[in-house]
């Protein structure tokens, strides 16, 4: 017997999100009578995920329920978790941005200026818990995990669990390696999209021995041979071995792409050399619009499927669980269904070196008791000192140019970026890009110039 629960998912007309959540409590029968509300302002696609929900739902015979809406406090009443899985802007926003970079100032792949549309909403919904369903869990699914969960915990009281299945790429190092990833025991700590294997035994042993075997013998063969089938393939990539080289521990997922690193971005062909083909990884004017593609299409596919009365979703969709950690946790604080996790969530000595209000990412025991957070310990110095604490420190920017609206630490971020020539042309990026219409809305621009009267750009003397 388990307990239903109510899920109020944001941005619920996710390509990447919505239908796997619905698979994974549909399969979990401990959370059977549950009921799901999905929440997005975008209507079309909001119909087609409620109408794939349900029917697949209803094919399966599972017990769940459902309902459909474009307002988010509705979504939230009584709810138990909810699940924020929005992106603001949106890629085509996104993209838009880079070519105005490249195309007017000569920047590759770059232009964004910082998170104020993602942070925004993330604080809204934060707060509205706090009004609506002040007992119920976040889950925050999209980015920037670190800065808005980081954010969220310090300005309100709700609990906040931030998830990125980027942890994943141990499964990835063990495949090539040629080892079973079921046999494999890791530990993957540190800051979102900045974690390192510290711990790697293949059956009872270290297995870190085969990876300097496999980099010795074999990793030039395969840099050589090996062809991408999706942009994020990069997990042993010349450029994740050459950061082992460089730090000393083997960087995990998105770690491997890392852009404060700069000498791996600066272009498309050295991007190619250290990330492989035929993209040179998911950050480029190539990969990019790859990957956005693969998007749209399957948005498509799922509206052909809605449209279709005969689609058996029950083949199409499957019928095994995801990998994804937002069901099972879920299951764990409801029914006691314990498991191990890698969550982000507020330090509190859990990682050492850090304070105890920034969110990091480590692995937790999740039961009826809570989220659970092991003590890892400490990263080495040289990762602290090199990878942890610099993006630490970029983090506390982002937040306090946030909650400012002091537009010269946006110009500091343009500054640093190593594309920049001279203070000049950041300037003039940077006041271009705040003045798209596509970038700020009416009513949150307004608001960001009464609070930046008092803060201009310092000019040249």
């Amino acid at each position: 017997m388990g307990t239903a629960i109510k899920i109020g998912i944001i941005g619920a007309g996710s390509a990447q999100f919505s239908l796997g959540l619905v698979k994974d409590i549909c399969l979990t029968e401990s959370l059977r009578g549950s009921h799901i509300t999905f929440m997005d302002i975008d209507k079309g696609r909001l119909e087609v995920i409620y109408r794939l929900g349900t029917r697949y739902a209803s094919q399966l015979g599972a017990d769940l329920t459902f309902d459909a809406t474009t307002d988010r406090a509705a979504a939230l009443q009584d709810a138990d978790f909810v699940v924020n899985t929005a992106y603001v802007l949106g890629h085509e926003v996104e993209a838009k941005m880079r070519d105005l970079a490249a195309e007017k100032y000569g920047y590759y792949h770059s232009g964004s200026f910082g998170s104020y549309h993602q942070l925004r909403l993330m604080l809204d919904v934060a707060r509205d818990m706090e009004r609506i369903c002040p007992d119920a869990w976040l889950i925050q699914s999209s980015n920037p995990v670190l800065d808005g969960c980081t954010l969220m915990t310090r300005e309100t009281g709700i609990k906040v669990c931030g998830l990125c299945h980027g942890h994943y790429g141990y499964m990835e190092i063990a495949q090539t390696l040629g080892i079973d990833p079921a046999k494999v025991t890791w530990q993957a700590p540190g800051l979102n999209h900045n974690i390192w294997l510290t711990h790697f035994i293949y059956e009872g042993e270290n297995a870190y021995p085969l990876i300097d075997e496999w980099i010795a013998t074999r990793a030039e063969e395969y840099w050589r041979t090996h062809v991408a089938e999706r942009t994020h393939d990069i997990q042993m990539s010349r450029g994740a071995v050459h950061q082992y080289h460089m730090f000393g521990l083997f960087p995990v997922g998105d770690t491997v792409r890392h852009r404060q690193w700069w000498w791996y971005h600066t272009d498309i062909t050295t991007k190619k050399r250290w990330f492989g083909e035929p993209w040179g990884g998911p950050d480029t004017h190539l990969g990019r619009p790859f990957f956005v593609a693969g998007l749209e299409e399957r948005l498509k596919e799922y509206r052909h499927w809605a449209e279709d009365p005969k689609a058996d979703l029950t083949k199409l969709v499957g019928t095994e669980k995801t990998r994804e950690q937002q069901v099972p946790i879920m299951d764990a604080l409801t029914n006691n269904n314990e498991g191990c996790f890698q969550v982000n969530v507020p330090n509190r000595g859990a990682l050492a070196g850090l304070p105890d209000d920034v969110v990091v990412e480590v692995p937790a025991i999740v039961n009826q008791k809570g989220i659970q957070p092991l003590c890892v310990g400490s990263l080495p110095p040289k990762i602290m000192l090199e990878c942890i604490l610099p993006d630490w420190l970029d983090m506390e920017r982002e937040l306090l140019a946030f909650k400012t609206g002091d537009r010269s630490m946006l110009l500091f971020e343009t500054l640093s970026n190593h594309q920049t020539r001279n203070y000049d042309a950041a300037v003039a990026l940077l006041d271009d890009l705040l003045q798209q219409p596509f970038v700020v809305e009416v009513e949150d621009w307004e608001k960001m110039e009464r609070i930046q009267d008092t803060y201009k750009y310092p000019r040249p003397l």
